[in-house]
């Protein structure tokens, strides 16, 4: 994970938009905000984004 997926992931966090557990919903959210690394991201690392969402690890 890079430090721009980590921004974005943040980014979108600090908005309160959704629960960042909803990755359906985060991914809706990257794509409206043009995060698209952010939605592959997600797709093909769910892991790692989960990590990340639950201890900021990567």
């Amino acid at each position: 994970m890079n430090a721009k997926i980590k921004q974005q992931i943040i980014e979108i966090a600090e908005s309160g938009l959704t629960n960042m557990f909803d990755a359906i919903t985060v991914q809706r959210i990257a794509n409206d905000r043009h995060f698209y690394e952010l939605v592959i991201f997600i797709e093909e690392h769910k892991d790692q984004y989960s990590r990340f969402i639950l201890e900021g690890d990567e």
